[in-house]
């Protein structure tokens, strides 16, 4: 039995047993990445993109997706890569990439305006050993590191990665536990703790995906934007007011379909109110 001390969840694990993860196995008496070295997913795209408002604006940025995740959103926008699809596994091909080869993709790709390397698309925590290994390579190289992340890990994780990482957008996707419990199976405490330390670290800017009947009341807006203002020690002598945030628009996917768009109008409206405890809050999707 091997314990997985990633997430909220400290799975113990046969051996040869995967996590609900789908990413994290045991494996001679350790738990270890699936698919260290694997890659599903790579563009060249705006570092706003991330989203990244405040962050070397107007810059490219090399982004790399794997496979797997700790959460269970019901309306993820990448489900073939981040949800495994039982018996059968993720439904995607990977190409073999290990940490040298994609630091020196990131580096070719200098000559098109690329910054560096962000990890996203799935949860790149659940295979941090290879964000790390690679982020290291990529600073060797002179160039960037971005994290897109759920923030849904342990801080020791963070503390592994934290030397090699230049910002990170992190999803606070809603301010009650039982949203996060009973929609995302997730913890909003560990996400709200792994904040908390990684603004002392490095550019960190937060996103709130609204969804329609779940997490769009104007007073949760307002206590999410009021723990974020009072936010200490905030990397480069920012105050917690000055963290971004993004208030983005949900759209109807995967087991969340038929389920209605957000009005912009409450986009718009959230943000007014997020305005009243944060300096830099931006409507995403509309």
């Amino acid at each position: 039995m091997a314990r997985c001390e990633v997430c909220f969840r400290h799975c113990e694990l046969q051996e040869g047993q995967t996590g609900p993860c789908g990413a994290r196995t045991a494996s001679g008496g350790c738990v270890r990445p699936v698919f260290y070295g694997r890659v599903s997913s790579l563009a060249l795209d705006p570092i706003e993109k991330k989203p990244l408002a405040r962050f070397h604006p107007g810059s490219m940025v090399l982004s790399a997706g794997g496979l797997g995740c700790n959460l269970r959103c019901p309306f993820c926008q990448n489900h073939e890569i981040a949800q495994a699809d039982g018996e059968n596994g993720f439904p995607v091909r990977t190409e073999e990439m290990p940490p040298y080869m994609l630091a020196e993709l990131a580096a070719h790709y200098r000559q098109a305006g690329n910054i560096g390397l962000a990890f996203t698309y799935n949860e790149p925590l659940v295979c941090w050993e290879y964000v790390r290994d690679t982020a290291r390579l990529v600073h060797e190289r002179g160039m960037l590191n971005v994290l897109v992340t759920n923030g849904c890990a342990e801080t020791g994780i963070l503390e592994q990665l934290a030397p090699y990482i230049d910002a990170m957008n992190i999803d606070l996707k809603g301010f009650t536990d039982r949203y996060y419990r009973e929609v995302l199976g997730g913890d909003r405490q560990m996400v709200m703790a792994f904040i908390r330390e990684a603004v002392k670290r490095c550019h960190v800017e937060l996103t709130t995906l609204v969804v329609p009947g779940e997490n769009d009341s104007e007073e949760e807006m307002l206590r999410l934007s009021e723990w974020v203002a009072g936010l200490q020690d905030v990397s480069g002598g920012r105050q917690g007011r000055e963290i971004p945030l993004h208030i983005s628009r949900f759209f109807p996917r995967y087991r969340m379909a038929e389920k209605r768009p957000t009005d912009v109008r409450k986009v718009y409206s959230l943000v007014k109110a997020a305005e009243k405890n944060l300096l830099y809050v931006y409507p995403g999707n509309c």
